[in-house]
């Protein structure tokens, strides 16, 4: 991942900017007119992680979440609600990714995963 990069002429911070032409990505400097060519295409990565305790709270408010798509093909098998809302995710102690599922009934609050 990519860190600060600073001018070698000035020593100002460098900017991320797309050269359209060549479709390169460039690092220029807003203070002269050094650029340079970037070693890599990742110009900012953010990791989040949570305790165990802060998981839990978002898996409770995600059924509320307008963001995250809504599928009315699967019921609740608590409640029988016919709609749900999915996300992917990393199941904690397993490799890879699954499919979980939350009940759109605000009094049901069931969670499952496929």
């Amino acid at each position: 991942m990519s860190t600060l990069k600073f001018c070698s002429v000035c020593n100002n911070i460098l900017y991320p900017k797309e050269d359209k032409e060549r479709k390169v990505l460039l690092y220029v400097c807003g203070n002269c007119d050094h650029q340079e060519e970037a070693d890599d295409n990742c110009v900012y990565k953010c990791e989040i992680t949570h305790s165990n305790g802060k998981r839990s709270q978002i898996l409770q408010d995600v059924a509320v979440d307008p963001t995250l798509p809504r599928t009315k093909s699967v019921r609740c098998s608590v409640c029988n609600h016919p709609e749900a809302v999915f996300f992917k995710a990393t199941p904690e102690g397993e490799e890879g990714m699954a499919l979980f599922f939350a009940c759109c009934n605000p009094s049901c609050g069931h969670r499952w995963r496929d």
